[in-house]
């Protein structure tokens, strides 16, 4: 099954769109920042060309209809404050996993609820997916509580077999 076209997602406050090179230094800035990644187990950026580099994987990761990685930006502002992503899609393409990351200065604004509620409900009505998970720290307290919110409940039973410290919520479409 073939993805869609890449779409721009509009919510109150937000418009989800497609990641650029003009995001650079905003993807440089998340993917090194200790205090975006302190929860996130991955590799941090070490300058602007692992940001490039990151970049022109997500796009074509895109361009061949594994995934859908938004830059998240203020309804009438261009510069990416985060992003929000569906990705590692089952076979059948009724699953997906969603990620995310978001600059500091605008945690505990709504925000990252704001772009989720709009990924699912894209998730929901074009994608027509069933069920979606998300990797969180345990100790990542924002980012439980955000699932927690979006209807997303903790699997106990099953554990992230890469990071021990991870744990594994499911939303049920």
């Amino acid at each position: 099954m073939l993805m869609p076209q890449f779409p721009i997602l509009i919510s109150e406050r937000l418009r989800l769109r497609r990641i650029s090179y003009a995001d650079r230094k905003e993807i440089y800035f998340l993917r090194s920042d200790d205090v975006v990644n302190q929860f996130i187990a991955r590799t941090q950026a070490e300058n602007i060309g692992d940001a490039d580099r990151w970049i022109e994987r997500i796009n074509n990761h895109i361009d061949e209809g594994k995934i859908f990685n938004w830059a998240i930006t203020l309804t009438g502002n261009k510069e990416l404050i985060g992003t929000i992503c569906l990705w590692n899609f089952s076979a059948d393409r009724k699953t997906a996993e969603v990620g995310y990351d978001l600059k500091p200065d605008f945690y505990q604004k709504g925000i990252m609820s704001e772009a989720l509620k709009t990924v699912i409900h894209y998730a929901k009505e074009v994608l027509f997916l069933k069920r979606i998970s998300a990797y969180t720290h345990v100790q990542n307290n924002a980012s439980i509580n955000l699932l927690k919110r979006n209807g997303f409940n903790l699997q106990t039973e099953i554990r992230d077999p890469d990071f021990e410290h991870n744990r594994i919520y499911f939303l049920d479409i």
